[in-house]
């Protein structure tokens, strides 16, 4: 009996073992707003420069995806949507102070129960302590040099500190996954790393090795550099007149009085400039094309950094044994605007901020060279990570998993032909108003419903549609021309079911739709989850939303305890199911005849008041330059 017991023992360990080595290892490699018109693979203005060598070869051996887009493009939502595989109305996180718990974290989590050893290296951005097996992260947004990172260590989170002195990010961070491999690395077990970049966020600081880099090159410029055309946005964005025009969206040149990068450049990277370099004294097309070029310079250095450091790391993969059988996904958390449009940073709809590169590699399921022009969001990049693993994605994630595209290069029946965005943030930072867009192949539909979280800091609401198919660059807006009507229509209702399904999940969206039969009502409230005929109304019911969210919060924790006790018991099936309807009755509970006492009305903005708005926009502005909000964007 004994002997019998001990052969089953070691049966059982051969077979973990073996399953260990058969298991692919995976590489998550995310940059922070390395763009996809900064990567060689695909093919932009600056292409000719060959900016990413590295990630080209390894593009060349996998899948390039064109049309990968995130559903928030701003730092700490994006990441939490590809720890949780969840929309941020679901996770909470909306902006840039929210933050995921441990138990919330399920990617690592899943990873660690199917026998992975788990590492998050690199800008983490979520706040609270990783719940990874290993973990190095900056604190917040971390600095560019003596770079510092929390540790696990004898003092609680986040008291260890370990700093790097003297080196760029860049290497510190893969020094630190270097070291992992060579310290840390069980090779008995598959790995899942996290392997993320601080650069190239800005502002743009380069290791002095790359200061020669491109100093003698004229760096090719977007033809929207300088000029965008009248049919180009919507009086959300312009104003009536283009009054708004210097207000609205961060600049190159000095379009924007408040931030441009022809002011901030010259602050932080003079030598960057000529040394008799004066905004005052300069045209708006001079000083916009000396800010562009220094821009683009100082970014496309970091972006080097990156690169080269992606050598190194697959050249030890490569000696190593490791490469081939590792998926590899490299991605960055948002697109980022280079210039077109005279726009910087990220955050809008548009594709140069929504789009996002992905590009995976693993030779023994993808192809080697091809493309595809699937819909894919970033809440799907978890389940997909998982599905290589063999590790079931929870009905907790919203995403789906896109392997089979990654194999064959085609959809599978029924795959999304839409993609969903929201921007919270209203007039923070780099000064774009909240939107919320639908993006299918075809088209996009945007709507700017003008307000923050409680109705307030009111901008002129506006609706934009682009037809992609002959206007990829979206500088002509359709939305009132006749003969897109039906497309309109058909967006719009595209556009209340993605926000339904971000907003609830799978679970409760067949509820919900039954509901809305019964009561003909036509759309889901924009902000507060309130039914309304009148298409996303912005309301400012904040109490509500808390209640839901408090809910889901709860199902989620519910669901949490089944999984690790093995199963569920009556009582919390019960509570469960009363959650639910809770949640869809506070959905629905009032008709489009109630209204929060607090709800704006937002009427179009129409001529004879944009004086008025736009004295309360130059208020707003001031106000806006006084407060200090949380270190990085």
């Amino acid at each position: 009996m004994k002997m019998n017991r001990l052969i089953v023992s070691l049966l059982s360990c051969i077979s973990l073992t073996t399953l260990a080595k058969e298991r692919p290892n995976v590489l998550f490699i995310m940059s922070d707003d390395h763009t996809a018109q900064a990567v060689g693979a695909y093919a932009t203005v600056l292409k000719p420069l060959n900016p990413t060598p590295t990630l080209d070869r390894l593009a060349a051996e996998g899948i390039t995806f064109d049309n990968a887009f995130c559903s928030n493009s701003i730092c700490t939502p994006s990441r939490a949507s590809i720890i949780t595989g969840q929309y941020p109305h679901v996770n909470g996180v909306t902006d840039l102070t929210g933050r995921i718990l441990p138990p919330k974290q399920t990617l690592p989590i899943l990873f660690r129960q199917a026998g992975y050893q788990t590492a998050m290296i690199g800008k983490w951005h979520l706040k609270v302590e990783p719940n990874f097996d290993y973990y190095k992260v900056l604190p917040g947004q971390g600095k560019y040099y003596d770079t510092e990172f929390r540790v696990q260590g004898d003092k609680p989170w986040p008291k260890n500190l370990v700093t790097h002195k003297g080196e760029h990010s860049s290497d510190a961070i893969t020094d630190s996954t270097l070291h992992w491999f060579k310290t840390q690395y069980d090779k008995d077990k598959p790995f899942f790393i996290c392997h993320q970049f601080k650069a190239p966020h800005d502002y743009f600081e380069n290791a002095p090795r790359y200061q020669k880099y491109l100093a003698d090159v004229k760096i090719p410029e977007p033809p929207t550099l300088y000029d965008v055309p009248n049919t180009f946005g919507s009086i959300a964005t312009r104003g009536y007149n283009d009054e708004l025009m210097p207000h609205i969206g961060t600049s190159i040149g000095k379009r924007n009085p408040r931030r441009s990068y022809a002011v901030d450049l010259k602050e932080r990277f003079p030598e960057e400039l000529p040394a008799d370099y004066d905004i005052a004294k300069l045209s708006e097309r001079e000083t916009t094309h000396l800010a562009y070029q220094a821009y683009l310079r100082k970014y496309l250095r970091c972006v080097k950094g990156v690169d080269d450091n992606l050598k190194r790391l697959f050249d030890y993969l490569k000696a190593e044994g490791l490469y081939d059988n590792t998926v590899i996904i490299y991605t960055g958390d948002q697109g980022f605007w280079l210039g077109e449009n005279d726009y910087q940073d990220k955050r809008w709809a548009y594709d140069p901020s929504m789009r996002m590169p992905l590009i995976v590699r693993y030779p023994k399921a993808t192809q080697a060279g091809i493309r595809s022009d699937a819909i894919i969001e970033n809440v799907d990049f978890p389940a997909l990570m998982l599905d290589f693993a063999g590790i079931p994605a929870p009905t907790s994630m919203q995403g789906r998993s896109f392997r089979s595209i990654c194999e064959t290069g085609r959809e599978p029946k029924g795959w999304k032909q839409a993609a969903y965005y929201r921007y919270w943030m209203h007039m923070a930072h780099h000064d774009n108003p909240a939107v919320m867009a639908i993006r299918t192949k075809t088209h996009k539909l945007l709507y700017y419903y003008g307000c923050n979280y409680d109705g307030g800091y009111q901008t002129p609401p506006a609706w934009e549609l682009y037809d992609l198919q002959k206007d990829a660059g979206e500088l002509n807006n359709v939305y009132d021309t006749p003969a897109y009507a039906e497309v309109r229509a058909s967006l719009k209702q595209q556009l209340a079911t993605a926000e339904e399904k971000a907003r609830f999940g799978a679970e409760l969206e067949q509820q919900l739709r039954d509901e809305r039969k019964k009561q003909k009502i036509m759309e889901v409230c924009a902000s507060c989850f309130r039914i309304q005929k009148t298409p996303f109304f912005a309301c400012s019911c904040t109490l509500h939303v808390r209640f839901i969210l408090a809910s889901q919060e709860r199902l989620a924790e519910l669901e949490e305890k089944e999984q690790a006790a093995g199963g569920s018991t009556e009582a919390t099936q019960q509570e469960k199911a009363k959650l639910r309807r809770s949640i869809t009755r506070s959905a629905l509970k009032r008709s489009n005849t109630e209204r929060c006492p607090k709800t704006p009305l937002l009427a179009p903005f129409s001529h004879s008041n944009t004086t008025i708005y736009q004295d309360r926009l130059r208020t707003n502005t001031e106000k806006f330059e006084k407060i200090e909000f949380l270190q990085g964007d």
